[in-house]
């Protein structure tokens, strides 16, 4: 998919205007696009939609429009989320309720990288490539960004009707696993054009 450029980007009164309709279409997209895998953890699939909608969200929630930049450094933030050929892209987002709680897991989470693979049919496990810059040796963030490279083969079985799709957590603190859903299937089958 190809990155936003600011060409995309509507001003602030177009975006005022379509936001409502804009909103309630991308959240049903989404709808779709996430996946729980356990009690802590859901997988959010990206999609150069969502992060048009982000961008123009983060501008909004700022008032940012005018302010020199500003919608630069959101498309520097955000461009790296869409999926590139062949491609998934996806925000990981660990969710605790009590802070207390939240602070062990995520120091207990240390090595997460290592332990999410995405599975497609009969295919091997593909394991997430993280952004770097959320890790560390102490502690993980609550949100994590991954990509997966997918083969020929496994772009075509995600593409086939029925082809069952795992996640799977296996890290000694935290392991879960979730099928992805038809629903979910076919909204992330075309992010791979």
């Amino acid at each position: 998919m190809k990155p936003l450029t600011r060409k995309d980007i509507l001003g602030r009164e177009a975006y005022a205007q379509a936001r409502p309709d804009l909103r309630r279409h991308v959240m049903v997209d989404k709808s779709h696009r996430r996946v729980q895998v356990g009690s802590h953890c859901t997988i959010h699939f990206e999609s150069r939609d969502t992060m048009w909608y982000q961008v123009h969200e983060m501008l909004h929630a700022e008032s940012s429009w005018d302010r020199p930049g500003a919608v630069d450094e959101e498309l520097t933030a955000y461009n790296p989320l869409i999926p590139g050929a062949g491609e998934l892209s996806a925000t990981l987002m660990l969710e605790y309720e009590m802070p207390e709680e939240r602070a062990t897991a995520l120091r207990a989470l240390v090595g997460l990288d290592r332990h999410v693979t995405l599975r497609i049919g009969d295919t091997e496990p593909l394991l997430a490539s993280f952004d770097r810059g959320q890790i560390d040796e102490d502690k993980v963030s609550a949100v994590q960004y991954l990509k997966w490279q997918l083969d020929e083969r496994q772009r075509d079985l995600l593409k086939t009707e029925g082809t069952v799709v795992r996640l799977s957590i296996d890290h000694p603190f935290y392991r879960a696993q979730a099928v992805v859903g038809e629903d979910a299937r076919r909204a992330i089958m075309n992010d791979l054009d």
